[in-house]
Formats: C-alpha cells, sequence, structure tokens
C-alpha cells in the first residue's frame, strides 16, 4: 500500500513525457468494468484536494475507477523546482513504479485515445477550469467530476454546462457540506 508520505525520486525527463506514441505502448490499467480516470490537477502531496482523490482511487476505494493519467500543469511543469515540487515529483516516481499510473505532463493535449470509457477528474485552480473542462471533452471524457467550484462566475459555469450538454457529457459538482456543533 502507497505510504502518504513516503516518496521516492522523478527525473523530469520522465515526468514530462508527451510523446503519444511510448503513453500508447503502456499497459493500460483499466479493467473491463472501471472507468480510465484521468486526474487534472492533482496538487501536493498531503495538501492538494486532486490528490486525496488519487489516494482514494490508488487504493481502491472506487472499485469502478483506474487513476491511469495524471496531468499536473504546475509540478509537472514550472513548479517543478519550487516549494512542494520535489516531494511531488517523488510521490509521482512511487505511484508510477507501484501503480502503473502515468504522469503525462502539463497539458491534456498530450493525452492519447480512450481506450477505456474515460472519466476526468478535474481539480485544478478555478480559473484553468473552464479551459480544462473543454480540453477534457475534447480528449474523449465521458463524464467529468469537477471540484467546486467549477467557474470563477456564475456566467462561466453556465457556458461550461452548455458546452457540456451540448457534448452530452455528464458534469458531477463536487461538494462539502462542514458541520460543527
Amino acid at each position: 500500500m502507497l505510504s502518504r508520505s513516503a516518496f521516492t525520486h522523478l527525473s523530469r525527463g520522465i515526468a514530462r513525457q508527451s510523446n503519444k506514441d511510448q503513453l500508447l505502448a503502456r499497459a493500460f490499467a483499466a479493467k473491463a468494468g472501471q472507468a480510465e480516470v484521468v486526474l487534472v490537477g492533482c496538487g501536493a502531496p498531503n495538501r492538494g484536494m486532486g490528490w486525496y482523490h488519487a489516494i482514494q482511487m490508488l487504493e481502491g476505494r472506487c472499485a469502478s475507477a483506474s487513476l491511469d493519467y495524471i496531468i499536473e500543469p504546475w509540478f509537472l511543469g514550472g513548479g517543478a523546482s519550487g516549494p512542494g515540487g520535489p516531494e511531488f515529483a517523488e510521490w509521482a516516481t512511487e505511484t508510477a513504479s507501484t501503480y502503473g499510473t502515468t504522469f503525462v505532463g502539463t497539458s491534456i493535449t498530450d493525452l492519447p485515445d480512450p481506450k477505456q470509457p474515460r472519466l476526468a477528474l478535474i481539480s485544478g485552480r478555478t480559473a484553468d477550469n473552464p479551459k480544462l473542462l473543454s480540453e477534457c471533452i475534447k480528449a474523449g471524457c465521458k463524464c467529468i467530476y469537477l471540484e467546486k467550484p467549477g467557474a470563477p462566475t456564475v456566467k462561466e459555469l453556465q457556458e461550461m454546462k452548455d458546452e457540456a450538454e451540448e457534448a452530452g457529457i455528464e458534469v458531477l459538482m463536487g461538494y462539502n457540506k462542514n458541520v460543527c456543533k
């Protein structure tokens, strides 16, 4: 079982792999009855909401989901050497070797065509979500789980809803109900 604090090192060359032919050669982890999940915006280990979603899938808490790809615009891009970057790289190496998850890079456009029904879990920056949703639809995602808040404005959220409906894509919105005594 993957430890939430045990890490190893990932070279930047592997982290930024974007050659679709190399990705197609990978033995896909999604099995019959499972969705091929693309996590967009993982965030920092032990801090990012996307990372917590990743852990749930990697630990088998959602039997119908296989975390096959991770797109991380910050830590696999400009933030790789900044705060949290080395810890992300270590976690990415361990995750790739233990579970076979492919860290594609910074862009959804680097994904190969889906081999199973594809679900995107978008847990990126709110300002990026409208663009990320559009890219996920173009990448063949049949269902999109959008972490809250979905967009910077209600207008943008409505436009995203309209785009998804036009494409026949189901979008589920993340929600937390915080209760205290």
